[in-house]
Order: structure tokens, then sequence, then C-alpha cells
């Protein structure tokens, strides 16, 4: 996969996605995740809410703090290795991100509370939906992790931190499927896009 794969998944987004507000909001796609959030909305409890909340609010701290972690540990290690690796999940991160960013503000699709009523957001986010950015950024910084050093005891953890986050986006009534599943894609695509970069 080279960089010019990332273009190809903007443009597949582009494409596929701007359908999501020109279409009637009472498609079956559209009931089917509205169903999937309210059930979700139901089965909440304080407890995993407060779980899920808490990995919400602060995933980017993880985000950052793994490739400023390997950094420091290579500089102060002499490792080149972990210092271009630390270049590596830096770089899928901070790109996931922005195009995170202008696809959000390019497909333009509306929260789930915005679009239905009956679904009951535990906060409520004001930037647009599609793709999930919490997904976006650590499904990256995990992917870009396991790739860098794949041994299940890196690849195990990240991804259960990553998927757990990604999850927290729909049981909080913020995200639908489809926004968390764009936002796996991209920063799963953007990692594998930017593998050179990675200390063979």
């Amino acid at each position: 996969m080279n960089i010019k794969s990332i273009y190809i998944l903007l443009i597949i987004f582009l494409t596929s996605s701007t359908s999501f507000n020109a279409n009637a909001q009472n498609s079956r796609l559209d009931r089917i995740e509205d169903g999937i959030l309210l059930d979700l909305a139901k089965s909440r409890t304080r407890p995993q809410t407060e779980v899920l909340m808490f990995l919400s609010k602060n995933y980017q701290y993880i985000d950052y703090s793994i490739p400023v972690g390997m950094f420091v540990g290579g500089a102060i290690g002499q490792n080149k290795e972990l210092r271009q690796n630390a270049a590596y999940v830096a770089s899928s991160t901070l790109i996931s991100y922005g195009l995170s960013a202008i696809i959000k503000k390019l497909v333009k699709r509306d929260r789930p509370f915005i679009r239905n009523v009956s679904i009951t957001p535990v906060y409520e986010p004001t930037r647009y939906s599609f793709p999930s950015g919490h997904t976006a950024l650590s499904i990256s910084t995990a992917t870009a992790l396991s790739i860098s050093y794949p041994k299940w005891y890196v690849i195990a953890p990240s991804f259960l931190w990553a998927g757990a986050t990604s999850y927290s986006r729909m049981y909080l009534g913020v995200h639908y499927p489809t926004d968390v599943a764009g936002g796996a894609v991209l920063g799963a695509g953007t990692a594998a896009s930017l593998i050179f970069l990675k200390k063979p």
C-alpha cells in the first residue's frame, strides 16, 4: 500500500458518504443505525457510562503520549529504531486527525441526536459526525504501533483500548456505527499508507 492509497481512501469516503445527508433520513440504514443507538442507550449503566466517558474524554492523552514516550525512550537509550518508529506512529496519528477534520467539513453529517431527537446522548459534541475522529486516531495509533512491534502484548492492549474508545462513541450516543466504521478504515488506512516511515 503506497501513499496514493490514502488519497484513494479520501475519494471513496467522499463519494460514498455524501449520501448521508442527501438521502431521506427514513432510509433503511438510518433506521438500523438509530435502532442500534437507541438499544445502547437503554442498556447504559452508571459504572459503564463513567468508564466509557473517561475513555472518550481522555483518548488523546494516550494517542499523543505513546509516540512522545517512544521518542524520549529512544533518545535516552540512543535507540534510533525506537525514535524512527515514534515518528511513524506520530505521523499516522496526526495525518488521521487532519484527514478526519477535512472529511467532516466536506461531508457535514449531523450528529445522531440532531438527526433523531429520540436519541439521547450522554453529552453533545458540536462538530460534525462522519467520520469518528476518536476512532480514526485511536485505530491509527494502535495500527501503527502494532505494525512497528508485531507482538501479542503490544497488539492486544492497543486494539483493546482503540476498540473500547471506538465503541464508546456509539454507546454515548454521539456517533453512528458507520461513523465509527469510517473512522476505523481511515485510521488503519493511514497507518498502512505510511508504513515506509517505519524502521525496517
